[in-house]
């Protein structure tokens, strides 16, 4: 029998929050792929229960398990901790990977306002942290246990009109390394995509998303408009590496040398 030394997640518990749809979706394929168990959570109870059974029917011999947990209410901070209490019920959470956000649709900086740059930050600032708080007390204290955050390439690269989710996404890669000094052992990572082909653009029209496919292929070294799966490797390897921790992990096809 071949050594299992690679099979770093076989058996894990892999907690993905935001995990019914888009990246989150992939790194919970993903991690059963490698023989993770795990438990997806998102707002809406259809999409939770629809992405639990579309995994299940793949990977039969796994544990596949769905809770629906709203993270944008006042409540955040116990509505977290019953989250990670439910999750914990199958098994202890051996790993957790946050890719949980809502629309992006803030405008430029010349229609921002006060509301709106609270409201946005709640998903992208507020709960995160509060995930690492909870996650602190739940997962085991070594260097084989993780949380991952998500930022984005735009940190690195804004674009006009993209500065309150620059500042955000710049504020995450600095939350990830005090996260990983504040937690250590337990490593704390992030992935920082660039644009990927999930439903944040299924508002476009058929003609206008090709135009902006063509866009992104072209601003790319790679030529190509990234997939979920290609960006759910970032992830597995955090997941996987126990000398990883502070560490930003980015997956944007070379557009920040373009």
């Amino acid at each position: 029998m071949a050594p299992n030394t690679y099979r770093k997640l076989q058996d894990k518990h892999v907690l993905v929050i935001g995990g019914s749809s888009g990246i989150g979706f992939a790194v919970a394929e993903a991690a059963l792929s490698s023989g993770a168990n795990i438990t997806i959570s998102s707002s809406n109870q259809a999409k939770v229960d629809q992405a639990v059974a579309s995994l299940a029917s793949q990977y039969p011999d796994r544990s596949v398990h769905g809770i629906a947990s709203d993270l944008s209410k006042p409540s955040v901070e116990g509505d977290i901790t019953s989250l990670f209490e439910t999750a914990q019920r199958t098994a202890t959470i051996n790993h957790v990977v946050y890719t949980a956000a809502d629309s992006l649709s803030l405008g430029g900086l010349g229609t921002v306002t006060a509301g709106s740059i609270q409201k946005a930050a709640h998903m992208r600032m507020v709960v995160p942290i509060l995930v690492a708080k909870v996650a602190a007390r739940y997962l085991p204290k070594t260097n084989l246990s993780s949380l991952t955050i998500t930022t984005g390439s735009v940190a690195e690269r804004p674009g006009k009109g993209w500065a309150v989710i620059s500042y955000f996404a710049g504020g995450l890669v600095s939350l990830t390394r005090a996260l990983a000094v504040d937690l250590a052992p337990v490593r704390v990572n992030a992935v920082q995509p660039g644009v990927v082909d999930t439903g944040l653009w299924d508002y476009m029209e058929e003609e206008q998303k090709a135009v902006f496919v063509k866009g992104i292929e072209e601003k790319t070294l790679t030529g190509k408009f990234a997939s979920v799966q290609d960006v759910a490797e970032a992830y597995l390897w955090l997941l996987r590496d126990g000398n990883a921790t502070g560490t930003v992990a980015g997956t944007d096809g070379g557009s920040l040398l373009v």
